[in-house]
């Protein structure tokens, strides 16, 4: 692994610390920058993921988002997303500027950027850099069939490396979530060699507990273990086995009715003084919420009944975690 230094321009100093430290979920040990931090941060800062009220505008959304309880949007900048890549530069403006009247500051985004050579991609987090952005999720990797894997991730490494280039030019921190089933990063250990390649300072881990808990099983603690250093932002959901279609499948629950053990790993996370920046996720039954549809299928207050339930319970869980 690289080593980090502790080296921070006036610029990225004024970019990501500048720009309501306090007010960063969970700041992380593991980014020098963050040691800045003298009190840890008693209660979480919950984000919630805009995915879910893609059936609202802008300021319905934040409006929302405020009314629930939550501290930001993890807004979706991506195909499909609130803000579509294409139209960045008019379009994420209005955003932010619906989340500020709301009292929301711009902070986290989910994204389908990889390729630091991409025009659009550059476009996409030039934006944001000028918005007051500090983090984002990448877009997510597959291994083909007709490449080795550590071939692929060997070629992953570089492409991290050069997105970790651009993103300290713009003062940004990327995260690439692990995710379950056939994708790069979902048994955890893969995902190392490609981080490894990179410094770990402007890019890192997204953490994602729901998907580790399925591909892990009950060994979940000792990939969490592992990738801990590169860990600069978590995403919350839980889920649950069960048969449909006569299949057996993880089946997406509210959070603490499903095999997540919140408790554990909240006191591991507290341990390990990991503080970043947290997402909810929710992705049971939102009458369509759930899939990011434009349209849902249940009243808009049974849609934010559920997902502050989530919310409380989240905050609750983290309180009480020892």
């Amino acid at each position: 692994m690289n080593r980090r230094t502790n080296t921070y321009s006036r610029r990225e100093f004024a970019k990501l610390s500048g720009i309501g430290l306090a007010s960063i979920p969970l700041l992380s040990f593991q980014n020098p920058l963050y040691k800045l931090q003298q009190e840890p941060v008693a209660d979480l800062q919950v984000h919630l993921f805009s995915k879910h009220l893609q059936f609202l505008n802008y300021s319905d959304m934040s409006a929302a988002a405020v009314a629930m309880g939550f501290d930001g949007l993890d807004l979706t900048v991506r195909r499909k997303g609130h803000v579509l890549p294409e139209n960045v530069i008019e379009d994420l403006p209005r955003a932010v500027a619906a989340m500020k009247k709301h009292g929301l500051t711009p902070k986290l985004m989910s994204t389908n950027v990889w390729n630091a050579s991409n025009i659009v991609n550059k476009t996409v987090l030039e934006t944001a850099s000028t918005l007051g952005f500090t983090h984002y999720r990448t877009d997510w990797l597959k291994y083909p069939e007709d490449k080795s894997i550590t071939e692929r991730q060997t070629l992953y490494g570089k492409q991290a490396k050069a997105l970790e280039v651009l993103n300290e030019k713009l003062g940004l921190i990327g995260s690439y979530q692990n995710h379950s089933g056939n994708h790069v990063g979902a048994p955890i250990w893969d995902l190392l060699p490609i981080l490894e390649a990179t410094e770990g300072r402007f890019i890192g881990s997204q953490y994602d507990i729901r998907h580790a808990v399925v591909e892990g099983g009950q060994s979940w603690e000792l990939g969490l273990r592992r990738i801990k250093p590169f860990i600069n932002s978590i995403v919350i959901k839980d889920f649950k086995w069960g048969i449909v279609n006569g299949t057996w499948q993880p089946i997406n629950v509210p959070i603490g009715e499903g095999m997540v053990d919140f408790n554990r790993y909240f006191s591991l996370l507290k341990k390990y003084e990991i503080n970043v920046p947290v997402s909810l996720h929710v992705e049971h039954d939102l009458g369509g919420a759930e899939e990011g549809h434009p349209k849902i299928t249940i009243p808009n207050k049974e849609v934010f009944s559920r997902i502050k339930k989530d919310l409380t319970y989240l905050k609750e869980a983290w309180k009480n975690a020892e």
